[in-house]
């Protein structure tokens, strides 16, 4: 396994974007998380280390009143999640995608991204320009597969909807804690367990109040052997964080420091438009 070498400027920003998540959860007040037992990748969800869900609380309420919240989940049922079947976008949803854009410029995670990417000229200094351009990368829909003739996904669908591969029993994407949480609550999840981080000190032991970790569950019928999510951080960051890596890294990964986390962010590209991009604790 590789040493961890975390790039300075890049966790530098990084933490300034986690320090300016002002609609971040707290965890044990605003949710509360019930990791279990450990798993591997290999159990591939036929071995259950986790008898109950993942989530035991989430303060919904609290998330309804937050208008990127809001914005968000009302985005969460406009995809067709099995890969290879065309997306069809209605007016109405181009109009939420719009409007949550609109929401989370507002935020100051947003703001400090569009700043640090715009002085880089890798953004356009207006907000107008930096919402289309958001607008391009994770809502303009593309094919995920070559060969399929229909426009299928997206970066957002694929990073904060998930995705079930066709003819496979694969789930993929899928790194979004709220999504994940919606998913349980209509019984479409099953949570099988953690995964201890890549780089061990000591022995990994779970963490309740942590706010990255790496977990295995099936939906809809498909697996996801390995899964890393942020629990508890608003759209926005995520939004902002994810945006920011793949705008400026030239690697498919990268090491960074953000809080108390060491975080490899991997980043997708096709061509030119979002394949996916999520973190993967280290330790």
């Amino acid at each position: 396994m590789a040493s961890f070498k975390p790039d300075k400027e890049f966790s530098d920003i990084a933490t300034k974007l986690w320090d300016a998540d002002e609609n971040r959860l707290t965890p044990g007040t605003d949710y509360a998380i019930n990791l279990q037992g450990k798993t591997f990748y290999h159990n591939m969800g036929q071995r259950d280390s986790a008898k109950e869900p993942l989530f035991s609380y989430v303060n919904m309420e609290k998330l309804k009143k937050m208008p990127t919240y809001k914005c968000f989940i009302a985005l969460l049922d406009n995809y067709e999640s099995e890969t290879g079947i065309a997306e069809v976008v209605t007016e109405a949803e181009v109009r939420e995608n719009q409007v949550f854009i609109d929401a989370i410029m507002e935020t100051k995670v947003m703001k400090i991204v569009h700043k640090y990417l715009a002085d880089k000229k890798l953004s356009p200094k207006d907000v107008r320009g930096f919402k289309h351009q958001l607008y391009d990368m994770w809502f303009k829909l593309y094919r995920r597969t070559r060969g399929d003739r229909d426009f299928d996904s997206s970066g957002f669908e694929h990073v904060f909807v998930g995705e079930n591969k066709r003819n496979t029993n694969e789930v993929t994407g899928f790194h979004n804690w709220i999504k994940f949480y919606l998913e349980e609550v209509k019984g479409n999840i099953d949570y099988k367990g953690w995964l201890p981080p890549k780089i061990k000190r000591g022995r990994p032991r779970a963490d309740n109040n942590a706010q990255l970790v790496t977990i295995q569950f099936t939906w809809k019928g498909g697996v996801k052997p390995l899964g890393s999510s942020f629990i508890g951080t608003s759209p926005e960051f995520e939004m902002a964080l994810y945006t920011l890596f793949f705008l400026t890294s030239e690697k498919d990964e990268q090491d960074v420091e953000i809080e108390d986390y060491d975080v490899q962010v991997k980043v997708h590209h096709l061509g030119k438009m979002l394949g996916s991009c999520y973190p993967v604790i280290r330790q």
